[in-house]
């Protein structure tokens, strides 16, 4: 079995894999190291042989998760790590070691799975991010804005008279129209911000390739643009196809 790990800043998102014929056998997201082990060793007859990671975190708290993975069931971790080129994708950045790692690994999913032609990579998770990579494998470059999480706890903390839980965020997603209390216009507002943020980027990349080009949504908060990119192909788990090429296990 293959134990499969993206390491956000918030989350931990694990699966396992059956290492035979690459089918899912399970999986989860976790908020913590001892969460993340609690949910594995609740798997029935689990036997990992191999573990694939990749972490945004500092390099204390992932050398401490990878100590933890290798002292619990005896084997190797593998770290996804930057590179200047991989599998057909030119990172963008002037310093390509400075791009995150989990953009990095979205961008080779989505080019992979764009078989070759030009894409637009959004994730929305904990931060929103966009990338565009050309036909030829060039990454163009991208944006990071704060994602729904990051603008809904910041109107939280700096605005007193803005309180309430995630039962009644939810409940306020279940329309668009204006808001008629404070949640509702606080959720359907910064809802209404990621929306804009997707038709920018789709305007931009339509001025680079025309209608030449494949759109990618992955992250948590996908759902909430879907209907803004009706075209688009919603990956969940973009990040975990771009680690299996930047780290194959044989």
């Amino acid at each position: 079995m293959i134990l499969e790990l993206d390491c956000g800043n918030s989350f931990i998102k694990w699966r396992v894999l059956n290492a035979a014929v690459g089918g899912l056998i399970s999986e989860g997201v976790v908020d913590s190291d001892l969460a993340l082990l609690e949910s594995l060793r609740a798997i029935d007859r689990l036997s990992l042989g191999k573990c694939r990671l990749v972490s945004v975190r500092t390099g204390e708290e992932t050398g401490a998760l990878i100590d933890i993975i290798e002292r619990e069931f005896g084997i190797s971790v593998i770290r996804a790590e930057s590179a200047r080129e991989m599998s057909g994708v030119r990172n963008g950045y002037e310093d390509y070691e400075r791009l995150g790692l989990d953009r990095w690994l979205a961008m080779l999913g989505g080019f992979h799975l764009a078989s070759g032609g030009a894409c637009l990579v959004l994730d929305f998770g904990t931060a929103v991010t966009a990338d565009f990579i050309a036909a030829d494998g060039e990454h163009l470059g991208g944006f990071i804005c704060p994602g729904m999480p990051l603008m809904r706890n910041q109107l939280r903390t700096h605005t007193r008279k803005i309180r309430y839980g995630d039962l009644a965020a939810e409940r306020a997603l279940s329309s668009n129209a204006p808001g008629r209390t404070t949640v509702e216009a606080v959720e359907r507002g910064c809802s209404l911000m990621l929306r804009g943020f997707v038709l920018t980027q789709l305007e931009m990349a339509r001025s680079y390739w025309g209608a030449d080009f494949a759109v990618f949504i992955t992250g948590g908060d996908a759902d909430l643009v879907a209907g803004v990119a009706p075209e688009a192909r919603i990956v969940p788990d973009l990040v975990f196809v771009g680690l299996a090429m930047a780290c194959p296990l044989t």
